[in-house]
């Protein structure tokens, strides 16, 4: 049974940065496709970034894009969000997000994905 679990959020001032984690276990996630996305309170769920195992290509929403990077580890079965420049808007939970697919797959879509953590609250002051 494949589980995610993210870590990482935490309080920060705005132009701060944080680093998410997410770990996965339950299977090889070498080929996966990877992905972050964040819910802010009253807001539909949103991509935010994500990777794919199987062709190295990152994907970003476009409010983050200069500030975020997506990065894995796959010795640690890890994926990292690194924030730089966190804004008041960034403030969300944030969601770790895979999928097994192959085919068809759209990666800023929450629907592409099977799997998902159980998140972690970023806040950001201004």
């Amino acid at each position: 049974q494949v589980q995610l679990v993210e870590s990482g959020g935490g309080l920060v001032q705005a132009g701060g940065s944080l680093r998410l984690s997410c770990t996965a276990s339950g299977d090889t996630f070498n080929n996966y496709l990877m992905g972050w996305f964040r819910q802010a309170p009253g807001k539909e769920r949103a991509f935010v970034a994500a990777f794919s195992g199987r062709d190295l290509n990152t994907y970003y929403a476009d409010s983050v894009k200069g500030r975020f990077t997506i990065s894995t580890d796959n010795a640690k079965n890890t994926v990292y969000l690194q924030m730089n420049s966190l804004r008041p808007e960034d403030t969300a939970v944030y969601y770790c997000a895979a999928t097994s697919a192959r085919d068809l797959l759209i990666p800023s879509s929450d629907s592409t994905f099977e799997y998902w953590g159980q998140g972690t609250q970023v806040a950001v002051s201004s």
